[in-house]
């Protein structure tokens, strides 16, 4: 994975992931954004986030955010109507230093302590949680 550090400069880091899944009760809401549009731009994570029609927006316990439709297709599945959870496996490790992930949507900023998740475990498809939200959300597989 390479990982942009702040001042522009990168790294390639030797990762270190686990196999974690996501805690039973931990669902999120989720509608798709099935509309005739060219999509939206917003500031998260650090940094412009962009999405498309087709991508779903998340209400991931109060945090709000983008998924984009090809991964929410393939890692979610849906509970209840609006209510989805994640059945697919991530693979994640501790962040070590600040720096930067370039993500579907965007780029997230993290800090040191923060987990590095990928949905595949080559590192691609990648973002990061703070630490706290992570260990509340995920388990090792």
């Amino acid at each position: 994975m390479n990982i942009s550090l702040p001042g522009g400069s990168n790294l390639v880091q030797i990762m270190t992931r686990k196999r974690y899944i996501k805690k039973s009760d931990q669902f999120v809401i989720a509608v798709q954004l099935a509309l005739e549009t060219e999509g939206f731009s917003y500031q998260k994570w650090g940094a412009k986030q962009r999405c498309k029609a087709g991508d779903w927006l998340v209400d991931n316990d109060g945090d709000i955010y983008t998924v984009d439709q090809s991964v929410f297709t393939i890692t979610y599945q849906q509970i209840k109507p609006g209510t989805y959870i994640k059945t697919t496996e991530v693979w994640a490790e501790v962040a070590t230093q600040v720096g930067i992930v370039k993500t579907i949507e965007g780029e997230s900023h993290y800090r040191a302590g923060d987990y590095l998740v990928s949905n595949n475990e080559d590192g691609s498809d990648a973002y990061c949680v703070s630490k706290d939200k992570f260990e509340a959300m995920y388990e090792l597989d």
